[in-house]
């Protein structure tokens, strides 16, 4: 893994030459990117069929494509490339749900990202709860997302939000809780 310093003076640098940090960048943070999709894929249900390829490959066009303001450093990177992933992924989610319902059939998301359709019901509960959380408590939907679509170390996120370690810890059990209670109604 390339050093924090390394990757956070690139993206101090997209600001004046976007295309030369670009470029300096994408084979410094692909390899993890994918890795944290193809963890998070690996959480999923056994008959999931997404790809963390196209998940990644999805975010990055995104990515690249969208006004940031002035990137802080990479945990704020990967920060938002977990935004984007989620956004994907709710996206196809809702695709889904104006498909027919109860065929069992697999469909895509611009041809790119199959899924089994039994998981989009799942997938956008889980949004809506997070978008729940966020109403409630801004921060505490801050520190999930870092976490479990970022990937992030309860150490990274404590840097990332300016918190200390126990607050994050304190964060996620309480931000856990109230998604379960979400989900479970």
């Amino acid at each position: 893994m390339p050093a924090n310093d390394e990757i956070t003076v690139i993206l101090q640098a997209w600001e004046r030459d976007p295309k030369a940090a670009l470029e300096q960048l994408t084979p410094l943070v692909y390899g993890e990117l994918r890795e944290l999709a193809a963890a998070y894929i690996r959480r999923e249900r056994p008959d999931h069929t997404l790809q963390p390829t196209a998940l990644i490959h999805e975010a990055w066009v995104r990515l690249t494509k969208q006004s940031v303001p002035r990137w802080k450093d990479r945990a704020h990177f990967f920060g938002v490339a977990a935004q984007i992933m989620r956004q994907i992924l709710v996206d196809f989610a809702r695709q889904h749900q104006a498909q027919k319902r109860g065929s069992g059939k697999q469909i895509q998301l611009d041809a790119r990202l199959p899924l089994a359709a039994s998981a989009a019901a799942d997938f956008l509960a889980l949004n809506e709860a997070i978008d729940k959380l966020n109403a409630w408590d801004g921060r505490k939907a801050q520190v999930i997302e870092l976490r479990y679509f970022a990937g992030l170390s309860r150490d990274e996120i404590a840097e990332t939000l300016s918190l200390t370690l126990p607050t994050v810890k304190r964060d996620l059990s309480i931000a856990e809780a109230f998604l379960r209670r979400e989900l479970a109604s």
